[in-house]
C-alpha cells in the first residue's frame, strides 16, 4: 500500500514539476509501466494521482474527466506484454512486435487521442453540439500531437521503470 501511495504522489509530483512544458509528462510512462508490472492493482496509484491533481488544481470539470481518462490508458496497458515468463501477449504478435514498442505505441496513441477523449465532458459542461465538439477537438491538435509524441519517446524508457517496479515489488 505504501508502494502505491509513493508511486501516485511521485506521479503527481512530477506533472506538477513538468507543467511549464505543454501536454508533456511522465503519466503515460508511468501508468503503463504501473500497469505491466501491478495489472489490476494500478489503478490504486494512478487514482491516488487524479485525487491528489482535484485537491490541487480543484475538482471542476476538467477533473471530470480525469476519472476516466487514465483508466482508458489503463486499460490499454493491461493488453499489454507482462514481461518474458508470463504469456498474456499473443504469440503471433510478440514475434511482430516488441515489448518496448508496444508499449510507446500505447502512451503515444493515448497521448494523440487524449482531445478526442476529454471531449465529452467539455462537450457537456459547454453545451457543444456536434460541430462545436469537433472544432474543439481540431482545435487542440497540435496540443494533442505534442502530448502524444512525448508520451511515445518517454516509454522508450518503459523496460528500465519496469524492471525497477518488480524490484520494489519485492522489497
Amino acid at each position: 500500500m505504501v508502494l502505491f501511495a509513493l508511486l501516485g504522489s511521485i506521479m503527481f509530483g512530477l506533472k506538477f514539476a513538468m507543467e511549464s512544458l505543454p501536454n508533456i509528462h511522465l503519466l503515460g510512462l508511468f501508468i503503463v509501466s504501473i500497469t505491466v508490472v501491478f495489472r489490476a492493482k494500478a489503478l490504486y496509484p494512478i487514482y491516488i494521482y487524479v485525487l491528489l491533481d482535484g485537491v490541487r488544481g480543484g475538482f471542476s470539470g476538467w477533473w471530470l474527466a480525469d476519472l476516466y481518462i487514465w483508466a482508458i490508458l489503463w486499460a490499454a496497458a493491461m493488453l499489454l506484454p507482462t514481461g518474458p515468463s508470463k504469456r498474456r501477449f499473443p504469440e503471433w504478435l510478440k514475434k511482430k512486435l516488441p515489448q518496448r514498442l508496444s508499449y510507446m505505441l500505447v502512451a503515444g496513441l493515448h497521448g494523440l487521442a487524449f482531445g478526442t477523449l476529454y471531449a465529452p465532458v467539455w462537450a457537456l459542461l459547454g453545451h457543444l453540439d456536434l460541430r462545436g465538439t469537433l472544432s474543439w477537438i481540431a482545435a487542440g491538435l497540435a496540443f494533442d500531437a505534442i502530448h502524444g509524441l512525448s508520451n511515445f519517446l518517454a516509454c522508450l524508457f518503459a523496460p528500465q521503470l519496469i524492471a525497477v517496479l518488480r524490484k520494489a515489488d519485492k522489497l
